[in-house]
């Protein structure tokens, strides 16, 4: 009866974040239980080269899980939901959406799996003495602009998919600062864009007779527990198709997936890190100290309350092994079982136990799509075998399930032991943690450290974005991110944490010497295998 008049009286709070491959919608109460949610599957497609969602199915995904909300909500309580205390929206950072003044889209949605901008990255990380990886929103705006693509000279507004969805909801160009300085670098101390950069940026283009500076179609920066709009009569309508949602609901700054990792684990304090791995992976270390110089691998962003983090993000993780998967769940249906998606996984990722400790001479490359850390340009998923190695099941799973923490343990090294930063704790999330222990089991073995997987970690970004807008509605004078999430929402939480195994950590290691050895394979492949 409380949660139902939480509902009726609009107590509650919404989070909304759109994943790689789910748009995900949750409903938390005051006491920051998740009490319904709503889901939609959707797929990045690969046209003219170019990974991309259409917008239609931006708003067709966020409809579908609002809806699909709205429905438990009836459900479970008996009442509609037509109100709500806040809003949050979170989306995959990075990536390129243009608009012209009149808000049309410029040119297809970019997103940060693409690797087509070395040459902009390169030359804006000579010049501003910052690392600027290939899927960061300015990389893809400088690359049209040595392109020469007719569209720049009309740019009005560039942003996020998190900051384009909250913009249309709300009518605020605004972002998050976490989302922000995966677009462009941001000054920690003003919470803003670097206003150096920003000037050196528009130097590097001047002459080029556009009508804009940098600083003019940016969003703007906002910090956890600002205001960022109101949800508008218009937003509430594109929301929910019925009509019965109610215009007004104030909206936090939109973050990006990083970010509300980070909160959904309880890692934004310093020496804190956490991993997500799903479709990419990406390790989050909040710093106590800036990195001794600039290195390609790491990008530094910030927590969504402006401190520094230094990030390692492959853009692979378990597409293919999901995609192996895939095949053995073709092969049961073929022979006439039926086995639910769930339950193959965990059959699948408990093999691991029973593998060699050498994986059986096996080595696999997951890359989708291309892979800055390791210098490889596109996507060509390999697997590789001795003729007389042990090819079992046992050996295929680990040598897969290795595959996904491989390239990021390329980018940890270089922090842990180059720039000897500490980390207290890792906390993991992501779907590579749905099957009980194994993915924290081989991430602990990868990594050298214990890895914790928090009870509400299959809550994931959507509860991490809804306890922002909590944050936002609930900040007390003076509280900051850290001390509302470690009192109030994290005190009663409880995780399991799982330490490195010694030899599961010898057959990463081993694994590892085969990996990079082999990388040339992997060049080699997306030289010489080109479609038609």
């Amino acid at each position: 009866m409380d949660t139902k008049q939480s509902i009726i009286e609009g107590r509650t709070v919404l989070g909304i974040e759109l994943g790689s491959t789910r748009i995900k919608a949750v409903l938390i109460d005051s006491g920051y239980n998740v009490i319904a949610a709503g889901g939609h599957d959707w797929e990045n497609r690969l046209e003219d080269g170019i990974w991309t969602y259409h917008l239609d199915d931006v708003w067709a995904g966020l409809q579908d899980s609002f809806q699909k909300l709205s429905e438990e909500v009836k459900r479970r309580y008996g009442v509609p939901l037509v109100k709500a205390g806040g809003i949050g929206i979170s989306a995959m950072m990075h990536g390129y959406l243009a608009f012209d003044k009149t808000g049309t889209l410029l040119s297809p949605f970019r997103t940060w799996r693409n690797t087509t901008t070395a040459e902009a990255a390169a030359v804006l990380s000579e010049t501003f003495q910052f690392n600027i990886p290939q899927r960061w929103s300015i990389a893809h705006l400088y690359q049209a602009i040595l392109h020469n693509e007719s569209h720049v000279k009309d740019i009005a507004f560039i942003t996020t998919l998190a900051g384009y969805a909250h913009w249309k909801l709300s009518g605020c160009k605004a972002l998050g600062i976490g989302d922000a300085s995966g677009m462009f670098p941001v000054d920690s101390n003003t919470n803003a864009f670097n206003a150096k950069m920003l000037n050196q940026f528009d130097k590097l283009i001047a002459g080029r007779g556009f009508g804009w500076k940098l600083a003019d179609i940016l969003p703007k920066t906002l910090c956890a527990g600002e205001r960022a709009g109101t949800l508008t009569a218009e937003g509430a309508a594109l929301l929910d198709t019925t009509g019965g949602l109610q215009s007004g609901i104030p909206l936090c700054p939109p973050e990006g997936d990083a970010g509300t990792g980070m909160v959904a684990t309880n890692s934004v304090a310093e020496r804190t890190c956490n991993i997500s791995a799903g479709t990419s992976v990406f390790a989050m270390i909040v710093m106590e100290k800036d990195l001794s110089r600039m290195y390609s691998e790491i990008d530094m962003v910030t927590t969504p309350a402006g401190k520094p983090v230094a990030m390692v993000h492959c853009n692979n993780c378990t597409s293919d092994l999901d995609a192996w998967v895939k095949l053995f769940k073709e092969l049961a249906e073929y022979a006439g079982a039926e086995i639910e998606k769930s339950a193959l996984y965990d059959i699948l990722y408990n093999k691991y136990m029973e593998a060699d400790t050498d994986c059986g001479g096996l080595v696999a490359y997951n890359y989708y799509g291309g892979e800055p850390i390791s210098g490889i340009e596109e996507g060509r998923p390999l697997f590789v075998r001795f003729p007389d190695s042990s090819f079992t099941l046992a050996n295929l799973m680990r040598t897969l399930l290795f595959s996904t923490m491989a390239t990021l343990r390329l980018g940890m090294d270089i922090l842990t032991k180059k720039e000897q930063v500490h980390i207290d704790s890792i906390l993991g999330h992501g779907g590579l943690f749905k099957t009980k222990e194994i993915g924290q089991r081989m991430t602990a073995a990868a990594l050298e450290t214990p890895v914790t997987v928090m009870e509400s970690a299959g809550e994931g970004g959507a509860w991490g974005i809804a306890l922002l807008a909590a944050f936002m509605l609930l900040k007390e004078s003076g509280e900051t991110l850290e001390t509302f999430l470690g009192r109030k929402v994290f005190a009663g939480l409880k995780g399991s944490t799982i330490a490195p195994d010694e030899e599961d950590a010898q057959s990463f290691k081993q694994f590892m010497e085969r990996y990079t050895a082999g990388l040339d394979i992997e060049h080699a492949a997306v030289t010489h295998l080109k479609r038609g």
